[in-house]
């Protein structure tokens, strides 16, 4: 709930006092590969962990921040959407500024606003857009890729991963691609994009939308799909996986390497954009 503005007297005249807080959104990227993922643990790593001491510095207090999710250890992100309060001297440029002064290399703020003190950076999120990358050519095993995407050097059809990715479209039961349900709300998704596109010379990228994701869901959805195109498993499988036909399992998920969460959508233009992803992959 936002903090009313106390009111004070000033020569006779009755103003509002500016709000000693503000909260600001910041868009993160990270390199989640020494990381234990995003969420706070007990001497493990974390993206939480840092970018609160880093705020608790600046602000020499305790700062939680609250994110839009919870990327698992070893996922990157390119539109990690974050919260905090702060006191009002800190602007969001100048918050943007110190925080990038004092985070690790590999966490930076990429942009820093002011939004409604009772903006929830999960709560009020309508969906989530991630890619997964998968390197078919020589050139994934470079240093510079192969930390990035998952270099399985294998001659993949693109039409063959178009059909398997569409199916996935849609209102369903995803309880089949996930590690563990999420018992409280249920493992119903509706997934708004789900297609394939080459990643430049190097391979395939995978890009999916959806209100919510189940744990390890895109890296199962991945793994699965791969397996189709490799001619290792029927495309029927994603159809009895999701449909929940006993006897069927998926296929290994695909490693977290190649996984970024790449925005975080809070209206329904966004959403409705042509190319909802471009403007934020590096």
């Amino acid at each position: 709930m936002t903090r009313p503005r106390t009111r004070v007297a000033y020569r006779g005249v009755t103003e509002a006092a500016p709000p000693a807080e503000r909260r600001v959104r910041l868009t993160l990227h990270y390199d989640g590969e020494r990381f234990a993922g995003w969420q706070v643990q007990p001497a493990a790593r974390t993206v939480q962990g840092e970018l609160e001491a880093a705020l608790s510095r600046l602000l020499n207090r305790p700062a939680p921040v609250t994110a839009a999710g919870r990327t698992d250890r070893g996922v990157h992100a390119t539109g990690q959407v974050a919260s905090a309060v702060v006191t009002a001297k800190w602007t969001p440029p100048e918050l943007q500024r110190a925080l990038n002064a004092v985070l690790p290399p590999d966490v930076w703020v990429v942009a820093a606003a002011e939004t409604s003190l009772d903006f929830h950076a999960r709560y009020d999120a309508l969906a989530r857009g991630y890619l997964y990358r998968v390197g078919t050519e020589a050139a994934a095993q470079s240093p510079f890729l192969r930390r990035w995407c998952w270099p399985i050097r294998d001659t993949l059809s693109p039409h063959v991963l178009q059909d398997a990715a569409r199916r996935f479209a849609g209102t369903r039961s995803f309880r089949a691609f996930a590690k563990s349900g999420q018992p409280e709300r249920g493992e119903r998704c509706t997934v708004r994009l789900s297609e394939w596109r080459a990643w430049g010379r190097v391979g395939f990228e995978f890009r999916v939308i959806a209100n919510r994701f189940l744990h390890h869901m895109v890296r199962y959805m991945v793994g699965t799909m791969v397996d189709v195109a490799r001619g290792r498993r029927p495309a029927s499988d994603i159809d009895a996986l999701l449909a929940g036909e006993p006897g069927v399992e998926t296929s290994p998920p695909a490693p977290p390497e190649g996984l970024f969460l790449a925005r975080v959508f809070y209206d329904e233009i966004e959403l409705e954009a042509e190319e909802p992803f471009d403007e934020v992959l590096p």
